[in-house]
């Protein structure tokens, strides 16, 4: 396989502590790596590093001679301008000028716009990180680097990218703590943490076989610690007994022990594993209804968002509400925390309801204060569970060394200050949970240990998250949004996915048998009946095309290699141009 980028040793530090050291890392054409590890590991920094937007402090960097690289960080920003014309500037000088706008349109049309986006300042968080998806690949990069691309998607959006990424992006290293996306856009996934003697594990494969390889080999360590147990007591026993005579080979025998003392000490503390402990509390009521709600309505801009939405929350309900971004999730937890009012209907709250809150945008947080602050903010205890808890304990339960309590939290990751907001929400006594969002930017090993709370939490839980694991994990209802005129309560997150499949497939089924007059001339009819079959003909090639990508004579013929991917690339061309067609002709049937 062709080795795209190569780095080795590579360390760094940031705010007075240590990220990553000694890192090496390789990347070949066909890898779609998923990095993976806990918040402030210094995943989003090497992404920086390799793109050329930060330097590491030491290391050895070597990509491809003329590799080129496209950058998609977590959040993105636009000046006020067309995205079409954003696209056409981000074309090099090589493409003429007449074919900039095709190609631009082609571009905005494979990302889902449609004809008349508005400005790209004015887009939604999902919608600018598609456009600067579309900007990084219309540059045609080798390699692709992605930090966090779910967050800010919808359900829905994010679907669309595991699709997009399978079909246009060849070779990617990305960010993501998104455990079902890793699993489907991966093969390929690298771990950076301190529990690894060379400080990352690799595993060639998807995200469920990573998971595997992982438990072999920290049992295996673990195992390995075990045995260095006992060589390293004997060892001990053997210097405490002293040396009779300073030969050299007593001196021999004293520097052999002192390597298996610091060998076990090094196993020892990487087998350590660390994770935050988080358990929310209860206030144990005996209420059976904990709230109630009857024929909610809410519009917002004039834009009905829901109507006639009923249910009750009980202890040990736990609702995950569903729908695109805009269908009123955030608004009706917002009615529930008594911060927006209804429209019409009613919500009904047991007396003295205690209702705890995590907001998606972290608003709890105070700017420009220290770490110590954050964690506790009326001075060195807490009181956790009526005991109290110095701040230096506090802060090692969710993963923060007591040396970085003075650090402003502005330095902090996002996954390292939804920590602190949960250390929050953990002090107040519940009865109801509302959780906007509790899983962006938390690392795998923190959703994990979340979940596990939560669901030994006896209260009622309202729950928004885009992250289908948790959703398979934690609900035991699911309502879903999105039509103002029907919304629907499922048994779980299985079954709301079934409904908006069979729903898709009854939408496509009614868009084909819908009668039409036609305002086509011969010719262009029969273009239309032809345009199917050429559409599906070129993507049974292209499919044929990547299997053979995989085939290992393929990988070592770097000329074949590259006549391949030029021909799937021209392929997908004529494929979207054909669409474009298509709905051309479709646009004159009405």
């Amino acid at each position: 396989m062709t080795l795209l980028y190569h780095c080795q040793s590579v360390s760094k530090s940031f705010g007075g502590r240590t990220l990553f050291e000694n890192l090496t890392l390789n990347i070949f054409m066909g890898n779609r790596v998923g990095l993976i590890g806990l918040n402030g590991s210094g995943k989003s920094t090497l992404l920086k590093i390799i793109a050329g937007v930060e330097k590491a402090d030491s290391g050895t960097f070597a990509p491809k001679r003329g590799l080129r690289i496209g950058y998609v960080p977590q959040n993105s920003e636009f000046e006020d301008m067309h995205p079409l014309q954003i696209l056409i500037d981000a074309l090099d000088e090589s493409t003429p000028d007449y074919d900039k706008e095709r190609i631009a349109k082609m571009q905005l049309e494979k990302l889902g716009f449609d004809a008349n986006p508005p400005l790209a300042s004015r887009l939604s968080g999902g919608w600018k990180k598609r456009l600067k998806i579309a900007v990084e690949l219309i540059k045609k990069p080798d390699l692709l680097l992605l930090d966090e691309p779910t967050n800010h998607l919808d359900l829905e959006g994010i679907l669309w990218l595991e699709e997009f990424l399978k079909k246009e992006a060849p070779t990617y290293l990305l960010v993501s703590h998104d455990r079902y996306f890793l699993e489907n856009v991966t093969n390929r996934v690298i771990e950076i943490d301190k529990t690894y003697p060379e400080g990352s594990f690799s595993i060639d494969g998807p995200y469920k076989e990573f998971l595997h390889h992982k438990e072999e080999f920290i049992l295996g360590q673990i195992e390995q610690e075990k045995r260095m147990a006992t060589k390293a007591r004997r060892e001990t026993e053997w210097l405490r007994a002293g040396v009779k005579a300073r030969t050299t080979k007593a001196q021999s025998r004293i520097d052999h022990a002192a390597e298996i003392l610091d060998e076990y000490a090094d196993l020892q503390k990487r087998n350590k594993q660390k994770r935050a402990k988080i358990d929310f509390a209860a206030t144990e009521r005996e209420t059976r209804k904990l709230i109630v709600a009857k024929n909610l309505s809410k519009s917002l801009g004039g834009k009905l968002l829901f109507q006639n939405v009923d249910f009750t929350l009980s202890p040990g309900t736990r609702m995950g509400l569903m729908g695109p971004n805009g269908s009123g999730k955030t608004s009706l937890l917002k009615m529930l925390f008594n911060e927006l009012a209804p429209d019409t209907g009613t919500i009904k709250r047991a007396d003295d309801l205690k209702v705890v809150y995590f907001d998606q945008h972290r608003m709890q947080l105070k700017p420009n204060i220290t770490l110590k602050e954050a964690l506790s903010p009326k001075g060195d205890f807490v009181t956790f569970a009526g005991n109290k808890i110095h701040v230096n304990g506090w802060c090692k339960r969710f993963l923060f060394s007591p040396d970085l309590l003075d650090m402003n939290i502005d330095n902090l990751s996002g996954g390292e200050k939804a920590r602190i907001t949960i250390a929050h929400l953990m002090l107040e006594p519940a009865d109801v949970l509302l959780l906007d969002e509790p899983t962006n930017d938390l690392d795998i090993p923190t959703l994990e240990t979340l979940e596990e709370s939560l669901l030994e939490f006896p209260g009622a839980i309202v729950l928004i998250t885009h992250d289908r694991c948790m959703l398979d994990r934690i609900c035991n209802t699911v309502l879903g949004l999105g039509d103002p005129n029907k919304t629907e309560e499922f048994a779980d997150y299985a079954q709301w996915q079934a409904s908006k499949k069979v729903e898709t497939l009854s939408k496509q089924v009614s868009a084909k048998k819908a009668p039409s007059e036609s305002f086509l001339t011969y010719q262009e009819k029969k273009e239309l009946e032809s345009i199917e079959r050429k559409i599906t003909k070129s993507e049974e090639k292209v499919k044929e095309l990547n299997a053979l990508l995989g085939s290992p004579e393929i990988a070592e013929d770097l000329s074949r290699l590259t006549e391949i991917w030029n021909t799937i690339h021209l392929t997908e061309t004529q494929i979207a141009e054909l669409y474009l067609r298509w709905e051309e002709l479709e646009k004159k049937l009405s």
